[in-house]
């Protein structure tokens, strides 16, 4: 196996590995360092042709031993080594018992952990992205506008805090689900959405992310089956992911949605996600952000094409979602809809008044609206300056090859 499969493995692999291997040591820094020690392992271990017939169970008991070793080195264990290691061997997975290793639960109980109500709603959502997306401290800090020292020593504090208050590693009882519901279901979604459009790489998708989104999805709406918001976020994240294969082409690169061959999307997927849309709606009660989100995924979802589109319906939806839920990047969606309807003069508009505002600093995204309202207007210049602006604002390669194109496009009708 080549170094690119191994890292390609270790991706895929790693959140579903760290949350066994935190939930065997109880330890989140132990568990990370175990693991990276695993990989770096790997890296000799997987040259030849003879690799494990599962990858994660690998990882798991390497790391492990690795953990054990450690633990072994630790003076201030010594005490309790003996039941230390006992309870890590008794509760790992063989790797050569022939089934799985059992991660169903691991992830969702690192989630909870995470979702702890004494941490404030930043640093529930911080540990997540670091610990189950698998993002660098940098990207985190990135997200949250903060320096990478910063968040290094927020994500510190959180750890500690875990391990020296005694936070339980596990899903809490029903008595106390409802209240940690609303942090748990916000960090699926950005593990979703990390899957979904990658905040850097050379890929557009994380398919790892997404589907571990979804399938952390089904085992929330398994535990509270009647909750309407997680009914909502679920058929959100399955309509999104069912354009995957229609989302980029075979070399890597974006295709838009108007450009976007409808054959290709899971109509198996987008049927379960418009059942629960209808499931979630029918509840009654004040509308839920995500099921009004997840409307909105419904509507392109049943299309026939681009054109055809109720973009009028989907305008009304976002102007709901900023009553229930507003948020800069929800205004710029609802004046991308708008542009569609209004046109694009009215659209620019609304996103020049966000982007006075400074709700979306650094968010290439924004940039990226206002090219291509520009661009619709045949102003060409000030939209050449905005794709630049935006192409500036990402690590997220077919990002810039798409705004490249979009640049030569702009030189070429000026020529």
């Amino acid at each position: 196996m080549t170094p690119g499969a191994i890292e390609k493995v270790f991706r895929d692999e790693s959140g579903r590995a760290l949350a066994t291997l935190i939930r065997l040591v109880g330890d989140f820094d132990l568990a990370e360092d175990a693991l990276q020690e695993a990989f770096a392992t790997a890296l000799l271990a997987w040259r030849g042709p003879e690799v494990p017939a599962n990858p994660r169970a690998w990882l798991v008991n390497v790391a492990r031993n690795k953990a054990i070793d450690r633990i072994r080195r630790q003076r201030n264990f010594r005490d309790k080594e003996a039941e230390i290691v006992h309870a890590i061997e008794r509760d790992a997975v063989g790797e050569d018992d022939g089934g799985p290793v059992d991660l169903d639960d691991d992830m969702l109980r690192l989630i909870f952990t995470c979702c702890h109500p004494s941490f404030a709603p930043e640093v529930q959502v911080a540990l997540t992205l670091r610990t189950v997306c698998g993002l660098t401290t940098a990207e985190v800090a990135r997200a949250f506008l903060a320096s990478e020292d910063a968040m290094a020593q927020r994500l510190v504090r959180a750890k500690q805090k875990i391990r020296l208050a005694g936070i339980p590693y596990e899903v809490p009882g029903r008595d106390a689900l409802d209240e940690r519901l609303r942090g748990v279901l916000t960090v699926i979604y950005l593990v979703f959405t990390e899957g979904y459009l990658a905040t850097s790489g050379p890929e557009l998708i994380r398919h790892d992310l997404a589907h571990e989104a979804i399938r952390l999805g089904r085992l929330v709406l398994a535990l509270m089956p009647d909750a309407r918001d997680v009914k909502g976020l679920l058929a959100l994240m399955l309509l999104h992911d069912a354009r995957r294969a229609g989302r980029t082409d075979s070399s890597g690169d974006i295709v838009l949605l108007e450009e976007q061959d409808r054959a290709l999307w899971n109509r198996a997927q987008i049927a379960e996600g418009l059942a629960l849309v209808e499931e979630a709606l029918i509840a009654g009660g004040r509308p839920q952000p995500y099921t009004v989100q997840a409307a909105i995924a419904a509507l392109h979802a049943q299309a026939p094409s681009y054109e055809h589109t109720d973009w009028r319906q989907i305008v009304g939806l976002y102007e709901v979602l900023l009553r229930i839920a507003p948020s800069p990047v929800i205004e710029l969606n609802h004046a991308a809809a708008v542009s569609m309807v209004d046109g694009p003069a009215r659209a620019l508009s609304l996103v020049d008044s966000l982007a006075a505002r400074g709700g979306l600093k650094q968010y290439d995204l924004l940039p990226a609206v206002r090219a291509d309202l520009l661009r619709r207007l045949d102003r060409r210049d000030e939209a050449r300056d905005a794709y630049l602006e935006a192409s500036a604002a990402t690590q997220l390669a077919p990002l810039k090859r798409l705004y490249a194109r979009r640049l030569g496009e702009l030189d070429a009708g000026a020529a």
